[in-house]
């Protein structure tokens, strides 16, 4: 018997986290919830000890990480970007091949313009792309469900914070195991 090759894999796995800056962030929908979601996913990629990147798009204009997140992801530091997608920050996509992580799991604002074109971009270059749905966000709640609508007929996987954590333990028998089911509950 084998396992399906698109279950995420921790040898294989990155999380990044694209622009959740402080002057944007209290106009998205559910802006709560999604730094909930956001700082669940960083601790369970630290208890995982997998790698965890993050981007800051024009952080002149609209700000650096919020404070939020941002103290939960040092030493990480920002990745600055001017385009849209994280295809243009320094050379993100190429740091992921050398290090053989190839399972990108995506979140962050806006769901429908620089997550989105980070997702179309990644899956261009042959990545597998996880969306946890309740870790991105959009001003509007049509932006938002076209973007996942586009997420699942563009070939990446629609999923959810804590999908991705227990996907990435495999088993229950870990101390990692019980450190994410108190992070979850």
């Amino acid at each position: 018997m084998i396992r399906n090759p698109k279950i995420l894999s921790k040898n294989r796995t990155a999380l990044l986290i694209i622009d959740v800056q402080e002057k944007i962030l209290n106009v998205m929908r559910n802006h709560e919830q999604l730094i909930i979601n956001i700082n669940k996913l960083i601790n369970g990629f630290k208890i995982l000890k997998l790698p965890i990147f993050f981007t800051e798009q024009y952080p002149k204009g609209l700000g650096q990480t919020t404070e939020l997140i941002l103290t939960n992801l040092k030493p990480e530091v920002p990745i600055q970007k001017l385009t849209f997608s994280c295809y243009g920050a320094e050379n993100l996509f190429s740091n992921f091949r050398e290090r053989k992580l190839d399972q990108i799991v995506v979140c962050g604002i806006e769901s429908h313009v620089c997550v989105m074109q980070t997702v179309l971009d990644l899956l261009a270059n042959g990545f597998q792309v996880n969306v946890p749905v309740d870790a991105i966000s959009s001003r509007k709640e049509i932006d938002y469900n076209a973007a996942i609508m586009r997420f699942s007929n563009e070939g990446a996987i629609v999923t959810s914070t804590e999908s991705v954590l227990f996907e990435l333990l495999e088993e229950c028998r870990s101390d990692e195991f019980k450190q994410i089911s108190k992070l979850v509950k």
